[in-house]
């Protein structure tokens, strides 16, 4: 860790301990989306990031104060925490040294993500810190069209970033500080979602935020976030519509059932077809499901320690791996069908939880059920996303921001934990909103 990274640790922690907690999130925002995995203090064979340093701040400060979850342990907590014990438990089943890396994967992202939900307690909250985070992406956005223009990181000097951006199809990829252009290009299109959620009532924030958000998606010259925009706007184009999206959701599962019967290859492969930015790689992640599916014999059960096999093309930067470009299917390698099918289920659960956040404000104003279901388009964007790539860096704090603020928006009994609502006799109704994941 050199003098910038650690004056920035000191200050960043400083501000966790010292803020209010309406505004505690913006210390963990602003080391997600400004330091790189570089930055690194080594303890035996651990390895404290920023990130990490200052989730065990984070918990410092919240045992210090006695301050708790927002409405209590709910449906999302609770599989997240069954996520973290099998992928710590199935560590047993891999390599020496699986279990330092994977509770350092646990610590951050359910660090990240249990900070959020205590310091994030109502929708208020959830959209303040939209707009930190639209004021906050402007001079990144800015950086990284430095970077491509000029062909220089600018956070090259924090190290765990390429100095020099890449390059494809004679186009400069800017990295900003994310391990990849792609990565990097996530947290800008979670902020251009993010921007549309203030438009009604913060319009200068707003479009600083499609600003910030389109800027980093323009830097880094990639199709997938590119698409996470499209599909996220496609979310938001159904809010008219949120009373029939039952119906919706039946046409899109007949669609891809119709597709798949009359397409000679599997459905999966329609990504293969989509190219937007040039050189896409999306035959690869089509094959690399095929090849997966082919291979289920080797990881089903506990993962794997050896897939570069998978594809002809293998990874220059591991001998025993392919680049497995798709979040699901890593965490299958790390932990087999169990963990896999634990995270479906947490994505599916946190769509349910979104209706049920929506539920909970239908009294409220438009803008407070319009902030959900910008959560809830912004998710389905990370969902589709996570076809195509494998977030490994600080880029998934901002997917656990979007869990944790979900969970903010709920405020009804069914927020409430579980022997609350067996005391108060409480039934919960069906949703009414696409996000229920029914």
């Amino acid at each position: 860790m050199n003098g910038i990274g650690a004056l920035f640790t000191v200050v960043a922690s400083a501000l966790l301990l010292s803020l209010p907690r309406r505004l505690a999130a913006i210390p963990l925002l602003l080391g997600a989306a400004y330091m790189t995995r570089g930055q690194v203090l080594e303890l035996g064979p651990a390895d404290f990031t920023v990130m990490r340093i200052l989730v065990f701040v984070g918990f410092v400060r919240v045992l210090a104060r006695g301050e708790h979850l927002a409405h209590g342990k709910n449906a999302v907590d609770r599989i997240l925490i069954w996520w973290a014990l099998t992928l710590l438990a199935t560590s047993a089943f891999h390599v020496s040294g699986s279990l330092v890396f994977r509770a350092g994967i646990v610590w951050t992202d359910l660090g990240c993500y249990f900070l959020f939900r205590i310091f994030l307690q109502d929708a208020e909250d959830v959209e303040r810190m939209f707009k930190v985070i639209c004021a906050m992406a402007v001079p990144l956005a800015l950086l990284m069209i430095f970077e491509k223009s000029a062909q220089q990181n600018p956070f090259g000097f924090l190290g765990g970033v390429n100095e020099v951006p890449l390059s494809r199809e004679g186009q400069a990829r800017a990295t900003g500080p994310f391990a990849h252009p792609i990565l990097a290009g996530t947290v800008g299109a979670s902020c251009f979602g993010m921007a549309c959620g203030l438009w009604k009532r913060h319009r200068t924030l707003a479009l600083m935020g499609w600003f910030g958000g389109a800027g980093i998606v323009y830097a880094c010259t990639s199709s997938g976030p590119i698409l996470v925009i499209l599909f996220i706007i496609l979310g938001l184009m159904f809010w008219p519509l949120r009373r029939h999206m039952r119906a919706v959701r039946w046409l899109a599962f007949c669609s891809i059932l119709a597709l798949d019967a009359i397409m000679k290859d599997p459905v999966y492969f329609l990504m293969a077809r989509i190219d937007i930015s040039g050189g896409s790689q999306g035959y690869y992640r089509a094959q690399l499901i095929r090849s997966s599916i082919e291979s289920l014999n080797e990881w089903w059960l506990a993962g794997t320690d050896y897939t570069r096999h998978w594809m002809a093309s293998g990874q220059h930067a591991n001998d025993s791996h392919t680049d497995i470009t798709n979040h699901v299917l890593a965490m299958g390698v790390m932990g087999g069908l169990l963990l896999m099918s634990i995270f479906i289920l947490l994505l599916i659960v946190s769509f349910r939880a979104a209706g049920r956040a929506l539920r909970d404000n239908r009294n409220l104003p438009d803008r407070h059920r319009f902030l959900v279901w910008t959560l809830g388009a912004i998710l389905f964007g990370h969902v589709m996303n996570f076809m195509s790539i494998s977030l490994f860096d600080q880029s998934i704090v901002f997917f656990y921001f979007v869990l944790a603020a979900i969970g903010a928006c709920q405020t009804g009994p069914s927020a409430a934990p579980e022997a609350r609502r067996r005391r108060h006799g409480y039934r919960p109704e069906r949703p009414v909103a696409l996000l229920d994941g029914s």
